[in-house]
């Protein structure tokens, strides 16, 4: 098989989806890699570590995206993308369609198959392809939190772990996940006051278990949610309904019970985001001002960081890529329960229920 990694194109996208012991692994398989020239240098990954491991370099995505069985990517195929799709490509990446009806339309558009890495579910029913993102999100949002606390960031002029005096700031994680849970974890050891909201009780008490005296666990409900924007200076929107858009927990209204140039970080945009308020933002312009409320809504947050993202990545997807390969997509997929449930389209049909459910088409069978 052809396995073709381009570059990523969204802004301010430093990872890349696949590293050299991947097109290694690859090639002894007998398949040839294409790698686009540059795809890893965001990353710290040179043309040349890519050749040494037997990859062919490619000038051009066109030529990526024209002679590829099965791309692999990190972020979805954008606008100047689509064109490239083809019936019978697999494309394997993040897609996060239910924030994303034109993508969604112009996936099925084309025909190919579109395993997103984000509904991939494991026997344990865990998603192992989201789960290491959302580890450097929840911790990252902590970090880019602290920053736009300060006044020069139109924040609140807070320090997060405060001094001797002073009090720290008050940090509320909405949702006890992988992310929200990263994210406690980090502003804890900042010293700050958390309050972690879930309407899972179970994960509510293996978190009152794991975690240290200043993280609270708090039911999430409307009143309370209510209760911890009052006296929060930082708010991390840490929501996932896998496949689904993210439901809206912070209305406007609820803005105003807030501290004045508090900050909201919406871990949740990449499936629409879990405030009223949040629109996508880029890494170049990041924030935004609503009712004199920071909003922080990067749709890549772990592409800042690129090195430590891609090598994160690339540990649990690769295993899926080598599988697609050698077996061929529609074979892996019915092998292998995880694949199909990362099946979101396929031949012009929706075949992933949440996504069909969110813009009221009719889902078909990925098998």
């Amino acid at each position: 098989m052809i396995v073709g990694v381009p570059k990523e194109v969204k802004q301010d996208e430093y990872r890349v989806a696949m590293v050299p012991a991947g097109v290694e692994e690859l090639a002894r398989g007998g398949h040839t890699v294409l790698i686009q020239s540059g795809a890893g240098s965001g990353s710290g990954i040179s043309d040349e570590q890519y050749s040494r491991a037997g990859a062919q370099i490619v000038a051009t995505r066109d030529e990526v995206w024209k002679r590829a069985d099965l791309v692999v990517k990190v972020k979805e195929p954008l606008p100047d993308e689509w064109p490239h799709m083809r019936a019978g490509q697999t494309v394997f990446t993040y897609f996060h369609f239910a924030a994303d009806r034109a993508l969604t339309d112009a996936v099925l558009k084309s025909g190919i198959t579109a395993i997103a890495y984000e509904t991939i579910k494991d026997a344990k029913g865990t998603l192992p392809l989201l789960t290491p993102m959302s580890e450097v999100a929840g911790r990252m949002s902590i970090q880019e939190g602290a920053k736009y606390l300060e006044r020069p960031f139109d924040g609140r002029g807070i320090l997060l772990a405060g001094v001797p005096g002073v009090p720290p700031a008050t940090v509320t994680v909405i949702g006890a996940g992988i992310v929200g849970a990263n994210a406690a974890r980090v502003a804890a050891g900042l010293g700050a006051n958390v309050f972690i909201l879930d309407v899972n009780l179970d994960r509510l008490r293996y978190i009152d278990d794991v975690m240290p005296q200043n993280v609270t666990t708090v039911f999430s409900n409307r009143l309370n949610i209510l209760d911890c924007l009052r006296v929060s200076d930082l708010v991390i929107g840490a929501v996932l309904i896998p496949g689904a858009k993210a439901p809206h927990l912070v209305r406007r209204d609820d803005l105003k019970v807030m501290p004045p140039r508090a900050v909201v970080i919406d871990v949740a945009i990449d499936q629409g985001g879990c405030f009223e308020t949040s629109k996508p933002t880029t890494h170049a312009k990041p924030t935004y001002i609503v009712d004199g409320i920071v909003h922080y809504c990067v749709t890549n947050m772990p592409g800042a960081v690129g090195r430590t993202s891609t090598y994160a990545l690339t540990n649990v997807t690769l295993p899926y890529a080598v599988q697609l390969a050698n077996k061929g997509p529609d074979r892996a997929v019915r092998e292998n329960p995880a694949l199909l449930a990362g099946v979101n389209a396929k031949a012009g049909k929706v075949t992933n229920g949440p996504v069909a459910e969110t813009f009221g088409l009719e889902c078909a069978s990925a098998v």
